[in-house]
Formats: structure tokens, sequence, C-alpha cells
């Protein structure tokens, strides 16, 4: 009815088909786009294209995160692949060199051998397609619950760069061709935007909706793409992902306030497609340029330096409309404002409940080793010692080895930060605050690290939107965001949303993911995530319960002091974690003491700092704990434990529960 009273006819069979994917969920924001519009940008650059960032000096940085969430749980090597070659295609459609992955996932117990097939299909999928294309994964995180069961989150960021007189949008001009560069169009991922906004089901069918990763192809892509933004007259470009070259060519015409004329049987595509299967493959390794003319023959040689496939299959007009021709033929005719604005929801919200406080929890030795082996504790060396960190000779930190990952830009002469955190099980209690703490927990880690953090992107998984509790949760979490944000003075530059994340009656946590960048002007200046022996540790900051943006802020000048050696933000596990993080990253055991204070509980407002000379804590409000050591054990509240067995557990725990 909607799309009749717009186009104030009935649609044909091939516009339905488009009209099915521009307005999925996946495409079309119908049930978030009304929250989101309203998010706090000031601050932000090219916010509204297909990467935002900040701007440093002559250069941008532009960044974001991005779900692959439905494709994972179906294909895990492929749906996880695919995911990282997207959102590096993102990057890439700014003329951005792409140098940098991250990830956040979330899998179900790895008592269960769907969860460990998941997990290591999805881990093998990123590792295998960013290694092959040498970008680095260079920090992340993992979670486990028996929510996440068969239905696996992965999150996965990537991050470019270029001069900012040479970023590209998505705007194109009237009388431009459009130029698809890359694999051939075939069947494979065919309706992928509309599989990923419904919920899971077990049909077969799901797995042909999944791409297929070439990462080689997407090498060659990758610089070629960058060569040929070079070229004089190459003005604008998208790239094929959701909905494919409908998506990306539609957009480009909407954004251009033009109209779009494509030639279907010019595209290079596979022997017998059909016009619908075009419009709507998701085929990988596919971009889409908007180009005078005379750009076009040296467009074609670098095509063929690169062995890519090239075809100009379609122009930009005056008329307002999406029109598609196979041999001159009309086949379809929509307004591309029309395409690209589906219907939106205004989503409504439930009274609030009772929030149940924080429980202390009692120290004891048992309890302390459990937390060790537990795998959402544990080290997770079995996951990132399969990714590369190395290539590209820019990460000065290695994955896990402070609060936050460290990737140097010399160009810029900075260096950037990067932390990705969600809060899942805090989510789940109270939306508004757990999401607060979210974007507050991201910051700390980024000023524990010795960076100023600049802005966020950001990954908003929830579930079905249509039922009343999960509306409820994602519209708090939206305003939990934007307020921690507005506190901060903070952007969003770019973000995705991820509902329909259901399978068989069961439902994910509401789990917002934040993806926020830093920058430091000094790399020496960097905090260490470890202990040295000899270094006396200690508490700073206020001891409340409840996070206060203000006395957070007010520790940075503190923090960045040469006399501070090493600072963690209190995470995981509370002092007693952050204590033997410290220690573990260094092979330091350490003496401490906590008294009243809770041993499992990371207060908001504070960080865990390490000194030689005490004196410098006296500006500040803190607690000494007591002293990194080079004893064989480790001493916290006067029960003793082997250093190196402690060690061993938390090293080897999940992949001895992956080896059975």
């Amino acid at each position: 009815d909607y799309i009749v009273q717009k186009l104030k006819r009935e649609p044909n069979e091939l516009e339905l088909y488009l009209f099915s994917a521009m307005y999925s969920e996946h495409c079309g924001y119908k049930h978030s786009r009304l929250l989101l519009q309203n998010l706090n940008r000031e601050g932000g650059v090219f916010c509204s294209e297909n990467a935002g960032g900040i701007e440093i000096g002559d250069y941008t940085v532009v960044f974001k995160i991005e779900s692959h969430n439905h494709p994972s749980a179906v294909e895990p090597f492929n749906g996880a692949a695919t995911g990282i070659g997207g959102i590096i295609r993102d990057i890439l459609a700014m003329n951005a060199r792409p140098v940098a992955l991250m990830n956040s996932l979330k899998f179900g117990l790895l008592q269960n051998p769907l969860d460990k097939r998941l997990l290591d299909g999805v881990v093998a999928g990123i590792s295998h397609y960013g290694n092959c294309i040498g970008v680095p994964t260079i920090g992340g995180e993992v979670e486990f619950s028996e929510r996440y069961a068969s239905q696996p989150l992965v999150n996965v960021m990537a991050v470019g760069f270029a001069k900012s007189k040479d970023i590209k949008t998505s705007k194109a001009t009237v009388g431009q061709k459009l130029l698809l560069l890359g694999s051939k169009t075939g069947v494979d991922g065919l309706g992928g935007a509309a599989f990923a906004s419904k919920e899971l089901d077990d049909d077969g069918q799901n797995r042909l909706s999944v791409q297929i990763a070439d990462p080689f192809m997407k090498k060659r892509l990758i610089e070629a793409t960058l060569e040929i933004f070079r070229l004089e007259g190459v003005e604008a470009c998208q790239d094929c992902g959701a909905a494919g070259i409908l998506s990306s060519t539609s957009e480009m015409g909407y954004k251009s306030h033009t109209g779009v004329d494509l030639y279907l049987d010019k595209v290079h595509s596979v022997k017998g497609i059909k016009p619908y299967e075009i419009m709507l493959s998701e085929t990988q390794e596919r971009m889409v340029f908007a180009l005078f003319e005379d750009a076009l023959g040296g467009v074609f040689e670098i095509a063929k330096k690169y062995d890519l496939q090239a075809s100009v299959i379609g122009e930009t007009t005056t008329s307002g409309d999406y029109n598609l021709y196979w041999d001159d033929e009309l086949l379809a005719s929509v307004p591309c404002d029309v395409l690209a604005q589906p219907p939106f929801y205004e989503l409504k919200t439930l009274p609030d409940e009772a929030f149940e406080g924080y429980g202390k929890q009692t120290f004891s030795k048992d309890k302390a080793i459990e937390m060790i082996s537990d795998p959402n504790f544990a080290s997770k060396k079995y996951i990132f010692e399969q990714y590369d960190s190395t290539v590209q000779g820019r990460c000065i930190i290695p994955p896990n080895g402070a609060n936050a990952a460290a990737l140097w830009l010399k160009e810029a002469d900075c260096v950037l930060g990067f932390s990705i955190d969600s809060r899942p099980f805090d989510v789940e209690k109270n939306s508004y605050q757990g999401t607060f703490d979210t974007v507050v927990e991201s910051y700390k880690n980024l000023v524990a690290a010795g960076f100023e953090p600049r802005a966020i992107s950001n990954c908003l998984n929830f579930g079905n939107p249509e039922k009343p509790k999960v509306a409820d949760s994602f519209v708090k979490a939206v305003k939990g965001m934007n307020d921690a944000l507005l506190a901060f003075d903070m952007p969003v530059v770019s973000g995705n949303v991820s509902f329909y994340n259901e399978y068989k009656d069961g439902k994910i946590f509401p789990t917002p993911t934040i993806a926020m960048l830093g920058v430091a002007k000094d790399y020496k200046k960097l905090k260490r995530g470890y202990f040295k022996e000899g270094e006396t540790l200690a508490l700073v900051g206020d001891l409340g319960f409840c996070a206060d943006v203000e006395k957070i802020i007010s520790l940075k000048k503190f923090i960045s002091q040469k006399q501070i050696k090493a600072c963690l933000n209190l995470s995981r596990g509370g002092i007693w974690g952050t204590l033997f993080r410290g220690g573990y990253r260094s092979g330091v055991g350490f003496c401490a003491q906590i008294a009243s204070l809770d041993a499992f509980y990371n207060y908001p407002n504070c960080f865990l700092v390490s000194v030689k000379n005490t004196s410098v804590l006296n500006a500040v409000q803190h607690k000494i704990l007591g002293e990194a050591t080079s004893s064989e054990s480790i001493t916290f509240d006067g029960i003793e434990f082997d250093k190196k067995s402690l060690f061993e557990l938390y090293e080897s725990s999940i992949e001895n529960m992956m080896a059975f």
C-alpha cells in the first residue's frame, strides 16, 4: 500500500524485488533511523558517507564498525570473511587506505559443539581474509554466553586514512558514467539484505544468501581502486555491499539528487543470470565509480593491469528516476527518493523497571581461580594468535598488551588508539545505564593507554524490534549512548544496526558495541598496560558506584604525567582481575591488600596505576594496594597463589576447552 501510494500505480515484479531489498531493515533502517538521526555528530566529518571520521592535521582518519551476524550463524567462515570484506570496502570507497581491523565477537558456551564450530569458523574467516589482504587485526574482544547459542555476533571494524583533500564521497553529478569494477556478478549472496532482516530459521536456502569471500581478488581491488582515484575525472564511489548494485547505484542517485539509468545487459556477470538476480546479488569484491567519460580509458588500463573486469553499466541523469534497461527495453522505473526512503517506524518505550543494584561478592581462593579459567576472562591468545597484527608495521601495542590498541600513523605524526567494548550483561539489566557505561568504559580504556578520545562508531545488536521489550531496550540504549557522547563532547561518526538476532525463540542480550578512536601526539607518552618489579600499585579516583564523567575527565592530566608508569582501566574481574592482567603481561607477581573494597568490582571512576615515587599520588584521591614483585607467588588480601600455575591456567583455558 505504501509503495502504491508513492508510485501512484502498482509496481511490476522487478520493481517489487527492488523494494524488497531497499525496504528491508538492513538497507532501510526502518525501525532505527528516526532515533539515529538525533545522535551527536558535531566534531566528526563525512558522517553521512560510507565511513565517517575525524581530521588530524592535513589527514582524515575514517573508521566504521558493522555486523555480519546472520551470515556467520549460517556459514561462519564465509560469513565472517565477507564481513571483513564489506567493512574494508566502506573504507576504500572513501579513497582511504585500509590500515587496521578490530572485532567484537559473541558466542554461545564452549561446552556446546556447535558453538565451538562457530568460533573456529568465524576466527578462521577473519584471519584468512585479513591476513591475505595484508591489513592487520590489532585487537578486539570476545565473550561467551548461552544467550548467543547458535546466534553469534560478529562485529568488525576497519580503519583507513587519506589526505583530507583526497577523500571521495558517494555524490555524483549529472552526465557521469557509472562503471562497475571487480568480480563477475553471480547469484551468491542473493537477497542477503532481506535475509539479514528477519529472524533465523533452519531453512537451507539461507546458505544461498551468504556471500563468498575472495581476499586475493580484494587485494587487487584495493590497489586498483586507490590508483583509479588518482585519475582526473573520477568523482564518486560506492561499494557493492548489502543489495549490491541496487543499493550502491540507487543511493548514489538519491544522495546526488540525480536520476540513474542502468543497462543490465552491460554488467559483466555469469552466463544466464536474470535481471532481478543482477540487482539483488551480493557478489563480493565489486565497486561502482561515477566518472566523466574522459577518465574511462585510464580506468580500463588500470583494470587490465590488475587483471580485473570493468564495465560501463549506466549513467546519471536529470530525471530523478531509477531506470533499468535490458537491450534498450525499459524493465523498471522508480523515483530514486522513493526507493531510498522506506516507511519509518517510531519505537515505543515501556515504564522503567526497578533496577537491582550491584551485590558485593566475597573474595575467596576458589572464586579467584574460577574466574581466571572462565573463557570470558581467560586469555584470548587462542584467537588473536591466528591474526596477523604486524603486517604494514603500524601496530605498536600487541593484542592484549594494554587496554587499547595503538596504531602508528607516521604520515600525520601521531598514534591512533582504538578501544572496542560492549557490556551486554549490564545492558540487559538497564539499557540506558548499561549503554552509557559502555561508552565510559571505551573512554577510560583509551585514557588509560595515554590517548585523547575523539570519536566513536557503534554497532547496535538487538532482537526483533517489533517486540515491545526489544523496542524499549533499543530506544533507551540509544539515549544512553548519546547522553554519554554529549557528556564527553564527542561525536558518533558512523555505525550500524543489527536487528532480528533471534533463533528458535531465543534472543541475544541487547548488545550495543562501542568502537572509540583516540589520538596521541607522542608514542613515548603512551602508558604501559603492565607492571614492573618494585613499582607501587594504587587505585586513583573516586570509589563511588556510579560513573561520573567529570571525575573521570579530571584524571586525564594526572595519568599523562611521566611519573605514572603503567595505567589500566578497571574492567572485567574488577580489582583482582585488573591486577592479574597487569602482572601477567610482564610476568611479575604482586602483593596487594584491598581491605574493605570489593575485589571483583570495576569501580567506574577509578584507574589502577603503578608508580616508582608514591608522592605523585598525593595530587588525587587514591588508595595504595601493594607492590609488583619478582616473587613466584601472588598474594591478594592475605591469600597466596602460585603465580606460574595461575598464568598457565589463564593462558590455556580456552585452548583446552576447544580441544575436546
